[in-house]
């Protein structure tokens, strides 16, 4: 479905060891074609448009959405819609970039696998980002919303927000699953439950991502 609505729904890695903390895992990130003229990058909050190829250690392919016949894929980089490798990797990129990123267990998959992944899988992905858009939480999304200009939003402005982004992307609306939507939203941000969503409960903040 569309992303704005999966953000708006929707660990510490370290270990101690004698005091100390065993360093986190890290994203080995190759960029493999860059524009000549890049007017925007990626950061978090934004939503990110991209091909993508998976392959494992071996260099066996297990997804591609170009072979696959599937549709280029939507997400929201940093609020964990994806890999944790991908929220790292593919940070500060540019449209029509491509990337390499070989992915460690620990911010892929882990000990449980998924699937056709294996359990303690290092993963290879080549990435093409393709478009880039504001995302969901950032403060243009939120004066889109705020119709009537008070900064903060209302139940009502929110299910609106959500109708428009329904018909949008070619779904019926449905009053019932709005407000069910609307009431779920406010119950996880609505953080000093006075009714309303201020541009602070909104706005992504960094250091929660």
């Amino acid at each position: 479905m569309f992303l704005v609505v999966l953000s708006l729904l929707g660990s510490s890695m370290l270990v101690s060891v004698s005091g100390g903390k065993l360093p986190e895992a890290e994203v080995d990130i190759e960029v493999l074609q860059r524009p000549f003229i890049c007017h925007r990058r990626s950061k978090y909050g934004d939503m990110l448009l991209v091909h993508h190829d998976g392959y494992f250690e071996n260099g066996t392919m297990f997804y591609s959405s170009r072979r696959q016949n599937e549709k280029s894929m939507w997400f929201t980089l940093g609020i964990r819609e994806v890999l944790k490798g991908w929220d790292l990797g593919l940070q500060d990129m540019c449209s029509g970039e491509k990337r390499k990123l070989v992915i460690p267990p620990a911010l892929a998959y882990g000990k449980e696998g998924k699937g056709k992944i294996p359990p303690e899988s290092t993963l290879t992905f080549l990435v093409e980002l393709l478009e880039i858009r504001n995302g969901p939480r950032s403060h243009e999304s939120f004066q889109e919303m705020d119709l009537n200009d008070d900064w903060r939003l209302s139940k009502y402005e929110v299910k609106e927000y959500l109708r428009k982004e329904f018909e949008r992307y070619g779904y019926p609306p449905n009053d019932t699953l709005h407000e069910n939507m609307a009431a779920d939203i406010f119950a996880k941000e609505d953080t000093n439950k006075d009714g309303f969503l201020s541009s602070r409960e909104f706005t992504y903040k960094h250091d929660e991502l």
